[in-house]
């Protein structure tokens, strides 16, 4: 019998150099204002962009049941970049010569066992503009489940922990709020999506 995960735990944080990273780099922009004026901003690069010119794609999994009411699908992980487990949509990075709907159908059958069809994708977006380059696409996916439907066997590598959690769009603000009462990180794009659902569903402009 396996031993339960044990909790993550930060062991070190030191410098590292760009050229000692696999994934990012650190770069100097030197620009021009719109006054003329020289200036110099740093940025953290990705280093494993593709010829598609988009590194990531999030999922916004929309799950439809016969009883149930329509729910979305987000998962737990833990980031050390912020010391906590955060609540996400599933996502990943596009693999080199993929399209962003293939990555996005392989990333939700490896994070979340769970199969769909894409019904639209964003344009290219950008996350943290001031700090980072990267870049990526939101892509909407239905996923239609049948009663007695089981809950699928996830495909994760190795050293991924992902935990599932099926809510209802109804509720997904207000769960949310609470997962940041409990100590969890949300991610900036899940908790705006479902800022926007919730605007739409109360105010009526």
């Amino acid at each position: 019998m396996s031993s339960d995960p044990l909790p993550p735990e930060i062991t070190a944080v030191t410098t590292l150099s760009s050229a000692d990273a696999k994934w990012v780099q650190l770069q100097k922009i030197d620009w021009k204002d719109q006054t003329g004026k020289p200036r110099v901003w740093e940025v953290a690069a990705r280093k494993t962009r593709g010829s598609s010119g988009i590194d990531a794609v999030a999922i916004a999994p929309i799950l439809l049941h016969p009883t149930r009411p329509a729910s979305t699908l987000v998962i737990l992980q833990y980031r050390p970049p912020v010391a906590a487990t955060c609540v996400e949509f599933p996502a990943g990075l596009i693999d080199q010569g993929e399209t962003p709907e293939a990555a996005a159908i392989r990333e939700l059958r490896e994070e979340t066992g769970y199969e769909g069809q894409v019904i639209s994708i964003s344009p290219t977006i950008v996350s943290d503009p001031g700090m980072t380059t990267a870049n990526m696409q939101l892509v909407v996916m239905e996923v239609n489940l049948k009663e007695g439907d089981a809950e699928p066997e996830q495909h994760l590598d190795d050293g991924e922990f992902i935990q599932r959690v099926v809510v209802p769009l109804d509720e997904l603000h207000d769960r949310l709020v609470q997962f940041t009462r409990d100590g969890y990180a949300v991610d900036a794009r899940l908790y705006h999506w479902a800022a926007g659902l919730d605007v739409a569903r109360k105010r009526k402009w």
